[in-house]
This record gives C-alpha cells, sequence and structure tokens, in this order.
C-alpha cells in the first residue's frame, strides 16, 4: 500500500507584478495556512518518506513550512522545476518513477494540474484543491510503477477554508 498527498501550493501574492509568476512568494494568508495545514497533518501522525516540491518560490516556500511542521528534514526535499511546467501527464510520471522503497509520497504543486491528476487516480471527485489544500489518496500497489488511473482510494481531502475564516 502507498500514500500520496498531493498539496497545492499556499496563497501566493500579486502585489509586485513585475514579478514573473515563478518568483510569486508567499502572501500574508498563505503564510498562515501553510502552517496551519502542516499541523493538521502533523495531529494525524502523518510524516510522508519524500516531498517532492515544484521549484517556483511559493511551493518551495509551502513545502518547506509543511515539512517544518510536520518534523521532515527540510534538506531531504526535493525541487523539481519540471513540476512547475508539468501537466497531470508529467506529474503521474514523475509520481510512476519513484523508489518503491517510498511507501508515502508528498507532491507539492499548482492548479490546475493537482486537481486533475487526484481526480485521474482517485475514486473521489474534487472540484478544486483550494490553495494549501490536500488531496489524500491510498493507493493499493507495492510498486508505484503499478499506478494507473482510478486505482486510487480517497482518504481525505481538507483545506483551511474548512477551519479558517479567511482574511
Amino acid at each position: 500500500m502507498k500514500t500520496l498527498y498531493l498539496v497545492r501550493h499556499a496563497k501566493s501574492s500579486w502585489k509586485d507584478i513585475s514579478l514573473d509568476d515563478f518568483d510569486r512568494p508567499l502572501n500574508k494568508r498563505g503564510k498562515r495556512d501553510a502552517p496551519f495545514m502542516g499541523k493538521r497533518l502533523k495531529k494525524q501522525g502523518i510524516k510522508p518518506n519524500l516531498i517532492i516540491a515544484s521549484s517556483a518560490k511559493r511551493a518551495k516556500k509551502t513545502a518547506k513550512i509543511f515539512a517544518e511542521e510536520m518534523g521532515y528534514p527540510e534538506g531531504k526535499i526535493k525541487f523539481a522545476k519540471k513540476i512547475y511546467e508539468a501537466g497531470s501527464t508529467e506529474l503521474f510520471e514523475i509520481i510512476k518513477n519513484q523508489d518503491n522503497q517510498v511507501k508515502s509520497l508528498m507532491l507539492v504543486g499548482h492548479n490546475p494540474e493537482l486537481t486533475s491528476l487526484s481526480n485521474y487516480l482517485s475514486d473521489y471527485e474534487i472540484l478544486n484543491i483550494p490553495t494549501s489544500g490536500i488531496s489524500c489518496i491510498k493507493l493499493p500497489i507495492e510498486n508505484w510503477k503499478e499506478l494507473k488511473a482510478k486505482i486510487g482510494e480517497y482518504s481525505f481531502f481538507d483545506y483551511p477554508k474548512r477551519h479558517l475564516v479567511s482574511s
């Protein structure tokens, strides 16, 4: 059995319109929501074997915050620029090519690709994974190469607005 956590980066800032999309930082809400969601995972005893994140600034920061809250070593996070540019098919391939020693994987990235991937892999349809949202899918496989459409079982879907009043 494998577990996949699909995490959308926390809310980013559009304050500086001269910044390239790749370089946008987290805004105030993102800096509040990411630690909150990381703490929720820790309370559930969740600490993935591997975190892979887009190297876009907002995704990197989100991954680092989640890692810190869950007690995952920041230095073990893998950053991949290809996640920023990837469609759901490429994300699927990234997951499929993971080492089988990894039992639980967290992928931190962007929409609409993460939502599409969650819906492709799971028996549960999500309209949208919001910022700092997490889709958790249980996969009845022993080898990541066995990954295929609709093989996953919905475990949980969580996001900040279920718990916090938006600012």
